[in-house]
């Protein structure tokens, strides 16, 4: 319970002003939104069972106190990462002009846009410390869930919500996660 809650919680606050996020309400703004939440939620599912395969993998090979360690320096990257921001390329903006199936043209861009992106590394380096199943389950609802308030609220509210303070509450709370990884990893060399 504690992987999935943790892992729910951790992806929730990662896609915060994140460009799935942006793509979504694109997406939203043109078709209807249960088809692109469905396509989401399948390409989050897929994405994330490899991240979680992957983690488990690189788990079970380096030890729980290093792992601990260089978790909580990941999410220093990703709160850079965050602060940053994302913008969306031409090629995503494009998609939302699709006459192929929605669902499908959802899915394949959303399964390309998370891959190597900081929530499906953020579910890697979740996985190698938490439970697989917990940890799949948690990430894939905590993106999709994210995604369908960028959806419901952000095209409503998009004039009144400062991106720029989504963002900086997203990579404070990386960085909080972080430091508390840290903690934990030196606290049991």
């Amino acid at each position: 319970m504690w992987a999935f809650v943790l892992s729910f919680a951790v992806i929730f606050v990662a896609e915060l002003g994140d460009k799935s996020q942006l793509m979504a309400m694109t997406l939203a703004a043109r078709y209807r939104p249960l088809s692109v939440i469905a396509g989401i939620t399948l390409a989050t599912a897929v994405v994330h069972a490899a991240s979680v395969a992957l983690g488990a993998v690189i788990g079970v090979a380096l030890p729980t106190d290093f792992i601990a360690v260089l978790a909580g320096v990941a999410f220093f990257g990703f709160a850079a990462w965050t602060w940053r921001g994302d913008e969306l390329s031409e090629g995503e903006k494009a998609a939302r002009r699709t006459t192929t199936s929605v669902f499908l043209a959802v899915t394949w861009l959303f399964f390309l846009a998370e891959l190597g992106d900081k929530t499906m590394l953020a579910t890697v380096t979740l996985a190698t410390r938490e439970g697989i199943f917990g940890t799949w389950l948690g990430s894939t609802l905590g993106m999709v869930a994210a995604d369908a308030l960028a959806i419901g609220v952000g095209i409503l509210l998009h004039k009144h919500l400062p991106e720029r303070w989504i963002r900086i509450g997203a990579a404070l709370s990386f960085v909080v996660f972080g430091v508390l990884l840290i903690l934990e990893g030196v606290g049991r060399l």
